[in-house]
């Protein structure tokens, strides 16, 4: 073996030495945030996550901080763009949908989207080059949702200033 060699196997070893350290500390948030409790009688689990976003503005504030945090680990860790965008969206998903009282609780108890960028870390992390075919399927269906809602939205906002305006003409 050359030098050249075990200095590129040595370096293999750090990265997922890293990567591994890294992925242990996402899963434990991960798992405090989304996992940490049994529901008694169910196999469903669920963790602080819903509990602290039950209290108004501070916990969806602290919900979409720490699953910010997860998807700046999977930056540092080196993870594919279209994966931090997919993470981004779970993470920006979760927030909005918390704002609206109990029910984005019940969402964040049913959708447990640190768990899910967990999944997308641990997929992606050791092999960044890994296909990403899916996540890109995913993030472009997601951005032409996007598009149709701003277009439905602009369309009835249009109908409502119309309906308004005749009112106020006639």
């Amino acid at each position: 073996m050359t030098d050249a060699d075990a200095r590129g196997r040595a370096g293999g070893d750090r990265r997922r030495r890293r990567i591994d350290a890294t992925r242990r500390h996402v899963a434990a948030l991960a798992w405090l945030l989304d996992e940490s409790f049994a529901l008694p009688g169910t196999r469903h689990r669920f963790g602080i996550g819903p509990l602290i976003g039950l209290l108004p503005v501070v916990g969806d504030l602290f919900g979409a901080a720490a699953g910010s945090y997860i998807v700046l680990r999977a930056t540092q860790a080196g993870l594919p763009r279209v994966v931090i965008a997919q993470m981004s969206f779970n993470v920006l998903l979760n927030a909005l949908v918390g704002i609206v009282p109990l029910a984005g609780d019940a969402f964040d108890f049913l959708y447990k989207s640190n768990t899910r960028n967990l999944r997308l870390f641990e997929r992606h992390a050791l092999d960044p080059t890994r296909s990403t075919r899916g996540s890109w399927l995913f993030f472009g269906a997601i951005i032409a949702v996007v598009v149709v809602l701003l277009v439905v939205a602009v369309m009835v906002l249009g109908a409502i200033a119309g309906a308004i305006l005749d009112v106020l003409q006639a």
